[in-house]
C-alpha cells in the first residue's frame, strides 16, 4: 500500500498537497490540466522532489528520507531515459546493475525480458535504430527486470499513434498484473484511463484527490474534471 500522509510540496509559488492511500496492485490514472501538479506528484513519490512536510510510505516503510535509487520505485518518462550510445540489451541490463557488468545468468534474464516485450533478437541495436514504439518497449523491459513494486509513468506513450499507444497500454497492464506492481500513470486522455486504470486521481490547482473507481468517476465526474474535459 502506498500512503501519502499529509504530503506538501512547494516549488516557488506552486503548492501541491496530497493525503491519500493507493491500494497495492491498483492501476491509477493521474489526470488534470497542465500545470496542476501531476508530474510534481510523481517526482515526489520517486524522490526527485523533496516535500516540505508529510511522508511517503510504502507498506509502512517511510520512503521520504531515501534517495531515488533506494526507493522501490521505477519511473518511465516521455523520453524513455535510454542511453543512445549503449545497445538495447545494455540499456535494459541497467535495470539490474548500474555498472552493466552482467553475469551470464543476468544476460539471460535480459534476453527473456526483451522477448517478453516483443524485442527478441534486437538486443544489439542502438535506440536510434528502433521505432518510437520499440523504444517504449525497451523501457518496459528494463522496468520488468527492476521488478520494483511501484511503477510511475509520466506519459511515456504520448508521442505514439492511437493504435500503438493502445497496444503499449495493454502491455503495461499485462506486466503490472504479472508482477503485482502498483501503477500511477499520468494521462490526458479519458480513453487511456478507461482502458487500463482501476481508479483515477484528479489533480487540480495543486490538490490531489483520493482515488475513485474509474467507471464511477467518469459516470459522474467531479467539477474539476468536468472543467478539464470540457
Amino acid at each position: 500500500m502506498l500512503l501519502l500522509d499529509g504530503l506538501l510540496v512547494r516549488l516557488g509559488t506552486f503548492r501541491l498537497s496530497a493525503d491519500l492511500t493507493v491500494p497495492t496492485g491498483a492501476r491509477i490514472a493521474v489526470m488534470g490540466p497542465s500545470g496542476a501538479g501531476k508530474s510534481t506528484l510523481l517526482n515526489a513519490i520517486a524522490g526527485f522532489v523533496a516535500p516540505e512536510a508529510g511522508r511517503i510510505l510504502w507498506d509502512g516503510r517511510d520512503l521520504t528520507p531515501l534517495d531515488p535509487g533506494d526507493r522501490p520505485v521505477s519511473v518511465i518518462f516521455q523520453d524513455q531515459n535510454l542511453f543512445p550510445h549503449l545497445s538495447v540489451a545494455v540499456n535494459v541490463g541497467l535495470g539490474l546493475r548500474p555498472s552493466a557488468r552482467l553475469t551470464p545468468e543476468e544476460k539471460a534474464r535480459v534476453g527473456t525480458a526483451l522477448e517478453r516485450v516483443g524485442l527478441a533478437g534486437l538486443g544489439d541495436r542502438r535506440p536510434s535504430q528502433l521505432s518510437g514504439g520499440q523504444q517504449s518497449r525497451v523501457a518496459l523491459a528494463r522496468m520488468l527486470l527492476q521488478a520494483r513494486p511501484v511503477v510511475l509513468l509520466d506519459e511515456p506513450f504520448a508521442a505514439l499513434g492511437p493504435a500503438l499507444k493502445a497496444e503499449m497500454l495493454d502491455l503495461v497492464a499485462d506486466l503490472a498484473a504479472e508482477t503485482g506492481a502498483t501503477l500511477l500513470m499520468i494521462s490526458h486522455e479519458p480513453e487511456d484511463a478507461k482502458r487500463i486504470a482501476t481508479d483515477v486521481c484528479v489533480v487540480d490547482a495543486g490538490q490531489v484527490s483520493a482515488p475513485v473507481a474509474t467507471e464511477a468517476l467518469f459516470r459522474d465526474p467531479p467539477a474539476a474534471l468536468r472543467r478539464y474535459l470540457g
